[in-house]
């Protein structure tokens, strides 16, 4: 029920950090995983590595925001596999600032890599998909994009509003797909060390961590058990969930 052994899966922005764990949990559950980002040379690592794991991998350079690289890595990998079983839309980046003084063109990247990167990989996946009748679709949101946030933790208007919007496109997804036995589902991760993060715990960790129950951030392992889980048989008839892995922050009254 839980096997992806010789699924098809791609995952973007999988060459560091939550989508190279996820990537990694992948090929060592027996997928083959294609990895793409901007950053080839990281994708490149970490196709070694799953080749290691004796699963067939495949690197891409890929800026999700561009039609053209997204159909590039969907036409190649149906070459190179001939199916696509799961996508996990991973890809993101964020701008932190005050409110008021948020440049345009930040907003603009921001919304452009976490929600359109999503739309445009869910849409050209999708088509195989409804093609073959199954498919997981796993998006990467955020326990931020539920709602305001105190902007003594995070002042992240740009990534808090996109997350959210990846929330809402997952759902709308996993309605439109799930007549084609696709299902269509979402991670919110809580606080977890990766490149976005960084500067934000080194600044605001130990106050942070006051506000998770589990008193920790997320570690490795944390959230590979769920890209499993939504990429596997086990849920066939979960849809349009917001499956939330943050220590305990939503459960909070």
């Amino acid at each position: 029920m839980f096997s992806v052994k010789d699924k098809i899966a791609i995952v973007t922005g999988g060459g560091r950090g939550l989508g190279k764990e996820m990537a990694m949990a992948l090929g060592e559950a027996g997928a083959h995983v294609v990895v793409c980002s901007r950053n080839l040379p990281a994708c490149e690592e970490v196709k070694k590595e799953l080749m290691d794991l004796g699963v067939k991998s495949i690197a891409f350079p890929c800026d999700v925001t561009k039609k053209s690289d997204v159909v590039n890595v969907v036409e190649t990998v149906m070459k190179e596999f001939g199916r696509i079983d799961i996508l996990i839309n991973n890809s993101g980046t964020s701008w932190a600032g005050p409110f008021a003084d948020i440049p345009e063109d930040k907003w603009d990247k921001v919304m452009d890599v976490n929600v359109k990167g999503a739309f445009l990989f869910s849409q050209e996946v999708s088509r195989i998909m409804v093609g073959q009748k199954s498919g997981k679709i796993i998006n990467i949101a955020s326990v931020t994009g539920f709602g305001g946030t105190n902007p003594m933790l995070m002042d992240t208007v740009p990534y808090n509003t996109s997350k959210g919007a990846v929330m809402t496109l997952t759902k709308d997804l996993a309605v439109k797909l799930a007549p084609h036995n696709i299902q269509v589902n979402a991670i919110a991760p809580g606080f977890f060390p990766t490149k976005i993060t960084k500067e934000l715990f080194s600044s605001q960790g130990n106050m942070i961590k006051q506000h998770i129950p589990a008193r920790r951030f997320g570690q490795a392992g944390d959230l590979t058990g769920v890209a499993v889980f939504l990429s596997s048989s086990a849920s066939d008839y979960v849809h349009g969930h917001i499956l939330v892995v943050d220590g305990g922050i939503r459960a909070q009254v």
